[in-house]
């Protein structure tokens, strides 16, 4: 029996939710479209729910233009009976609020961290969740409409930084298979529409901050600004020719929200984020991106100069993961 089948016959009868982390991105929130879509075609409604908001412009045109249909967690009522499928993460992770009901299975492609015992489990280490869903409908031999078939392919060409990073040959089937379908000049404009005026101030304040030591560079962003913006920022900072590996963060309720990303094959993005923030934080993530929490209650332990241990915390592990490399 094929996921959605099993997905099916057990939802069947509930209220279903699809969950996505918070803030989704494109590749989260195509992945819960097209997820709903197959379970529709099986009689089994579903609701697309996740907390935080849509917090960059070309996520909100997304929504608009494919006529998607999400809520945010807390408008929900809470109903008995409910089940949740997690998307493009899993339960008990940092970017993933707990919402009022049954967690019973995932789907996901970040390296598996969650101790949660979800009853059905697909988890693919591919470079976007949206090639997942994307499986489902080439093994079922049925072509999902237009506008899904974009969102599935925008979705994966974000999440792989255009077929840059991560990409599997899963993914390269999947492009082939929605390219036909796809309306290219809706992903260009798209494209096109990235940046706010509002950005411009985080990217500032990174520029202005930035240290490098030993080609990883560090930006503190003072204000607290979208996980997307944060990535973006990361990415971009990735892209100076003194940088190999960036660890940017942002204020975030009393801590600090980190985006990290990697051009070392030595050096595991979501490893060195989770080594780093052990005991005052948590993070993760695949091995040239990454995501992590610094927790406000555990603030103090860093003294009153937090950038300084902050950095110092990166650099040890980082010191450690190339020295294992030279000795691999």
């Amino acid at each position: 029996m094929d996921i959605i089948a099993q997905l099916s016959s057990r939802l069947r009868g509930h209220r279903v939710l699809l969950q996505t982390h918070d803030f989704p991105d494109p590749d989260a929130i195509a992945s819960a479209a097209g997820l709903q879509y197959l379970l529709k075609q099986e009689g089994v409604p579903a609701e697309i729910c996740f907390f935080g908001r849509l917090d960059k412009i070309n996520h909100v045109r997304m929504v608009e233009l494919f006529e998607l249909s999400l809520t945010e967690c807390s408008r929900l009522a809470e109903e008995p009976d409910t089940l949740v499928v997690t998307i493009d993460g899993q339960k008990n992770n940092s970017n993933f609020t707990d919402v009022p009901g049954d967690e019973i299975a995932c789907i996901d492609h970040h390296p598996w961290v969650t101790d949660h015992a979800y009853e059905i489990v697909d988890h693919q280490l591919v470079g976007a969740c949206a090639t997942i869903i994307t499986g489902y409908f080439m093994e079922r031999k049925l072509l999902p409409p237009g506008n899904l078939a974009t969102a599935l392919l925008y979705g994966i060409k974000m999440d792989t930084l255009n077929f840059c990073n991560g990409v599997t040959q899963k993914d390269i089937q999947a492009f082939s298979f929605l390219h036909e379908l796809a309306d290219n000049e809706a992903i260009s404009h798209l494209n096109n529409s990235v940046l706010e005026l509002s950005d411009i101030k985080a990217y500032g304040s990174a520029i202005q901050n930035i240290v490098i030591y030993d080609r990883v560079g560090f930006a503190a962003i003072p204000f607290d600004c979208p996980d997307g913006l944060i990535a973006s920022v990361s990415n971009f900072i990735l892209s100076l020719d003194a940088v190999d590996v960036s660890v940017i963060y942002a204020a975030r309720n009393g801590g600090y929200k980190f985006s990290v990303r990697s051009e070392l094959a030595n050096v595991n993005a979501g490893k060195l984020t989770n080594l780093a923030l052990r005991d005052i934080g948590n993070g993760g993530g695949h091995p040239t991106m990454a995501g992590g929490l610094l927790y406000a209650e555990r603030m103090h332990l860093l003294g009153e100069r937090v950038h300084e241990p902050i950095r110092r915390r990166f650099l040890d592990v980082y010191y450690k993961m190339q020295e294992e490399g030279k000795r691999r």
